[in-house]
């Protein structure tokens, strides 16, 4: 496919002034400090499967809402990760992907203020289409008011000029742009939360590693995606992760395949496979039309890769067959554009997929860890 790719990194002070003679400093102290360095550095992806004292770790228990809507400085890493499948009104389909990492730089770090906060913030962007894939990225430090969650006067999630912010989580506009793209969306939420694993217990290895995990599948979208062609009115269907941790994988654990996938007939799934040197570890939730999630443990989904795509310099296995007996779930999810890769600070393949099978409809897969 002769797809198009934009990029843009930009690093901009509180004012928003470029800071481009900083940034590959920046990129660098933010990937070493916050543990996202290389193999070499630390275990695991992005040295997600290093351990290290002093951070807060994961329990099983309630969530305490709307706290847990806001950052959690004590853990190492958390996101707020929103993707959604849209439609414009000629029924050409697109995908955008949003996001906000915040990591802690140092065990027992706290927000902090200014230049002495220890908190590093990173946010991804994306807008894809059949033959176009636009990439975006914005780092920051946390306690100058350049990035951050706040509950203060609704929800807000924010880095740069781009946003997540609403009333509450349930009702937010979402916007980011880059080079030569842009989305302005409204998400309204039509379901519950769904807690993902055991109660938002989200276990990710035999070893036990695991993270706090809940989402908001069940987002309605309508807004406008800004494009060198003009403006794009759609509407659609997103899906918003929430996940923190300290030690999100185990060391032998090289990066996951996961999926969000949106059936027609109104029901959906959350499943991933953790890739290790043996079989690797699943996970699975399967989500009724109004909201009741079914979790799956290690084992019960399976995710087949049939079809590999150059891209990057790299082989990635764009198309997969997604299987669940227990829900006599047998699809093969197929993407809208191959050549969605992230080239960001810590690359990835992430991007829209079409439904067929069993099931039919729409959702999104991302890949990490493919070196």
């Amino acid at each position: 496919m002769n797809a198009r790719v934009w990029f843009t990194g930009r690093l901009s002070d509180a004012s928003g002034g470029d800071i481009w003679a900083r940034k590959n400093l920046w990129v660098c102290l933010f990937l070493l400090a916050s543990g996202w360095g290389t193999a070499a550095l630390a275990q695991g992806f992005a040295g997600l499967g290093t351990a290290e004292d002093g951070y807060e770790q994961v329990r099983p228990g309630d969530f305490d809402f709307p706290a847990d809507h806001g950052s959690h400085p004590g853990f190492r890493i958390e996101w707020w990760y929103i993707t959604a499948n849209l439609t414009g009104a000629d029924g050409t389909p697109y995908g955008i992907q949003w996001t906000l990492f915040r990591s802690a730089m140092a065990p027992g770090a706290g927000p902090g203020s200014g230049w002495d906060s220890a908190q590093a913030w990173m946010g991804h962007a994306a807008l894809t289409g059949a033959g176009e894939h636009f990439v975006a990225e914005r780092l920051a430090r946390g306690g100058t008011g350049q990035a951050g969650v706040s509950q203060d006067q609704g929800f807000a999630a924010w880095i740069d000029d781009w946003a997540m912010a609403g009333d509450d989580i349930n009702n937010v506009n979402l916007r980011a742009q880059g080079t030569d793209f842009a989305y302005d969306l409204d998400l309204a939420a039509q379901g519950p939360l769904v807690f993902q694993g055991i109660g938002g217990y989200s276990v990710k290895s035999a070893s036990g590693q695991a993270s706090r995990y809940y989402s908001q599948p069940f987002y309605a979208v309508s807004g406008t995606l800004s494009l060198p062609g003009g403006p794009v009115v759609v509407t659609g269907q997103a899906w918003l992760d929430r996940e923190w941790s300290s030690q999100l994988l185990d060391a032998d654990q090289s990066g996951w395949d996961w999926v969000s996938l949106h059936f027609d007939t109104g029901e959906k799934l959350m499943g991933f496979t953790l890739r290790d040197d043996g079989a690797g570890f699943t996970s699975a939730t399967w989500i009724a039309e109004g909201g009741t999630p079914t979790p799956y443990g290690d084992g019960a989904l399976r995710l087949t890769p049939l079809e590999r795509h150059r891209v990057a310099g790299r082989d990635v296995p764009v198309v997969w067959r997604v299987e669940l007996p227990e829900r006599d779930l047998d699809v093969t999810i197929t993407p809208l554009n191959p050549d969605a890769w992230m080239e960001t600070s810590v690359p990835y393949w992430e991007g829209p997929m079409i439904i067929e099978g069993s099931h039919t409809g729409r959702g999104y897969l991302e890949m990490t860890g493919y070196d």
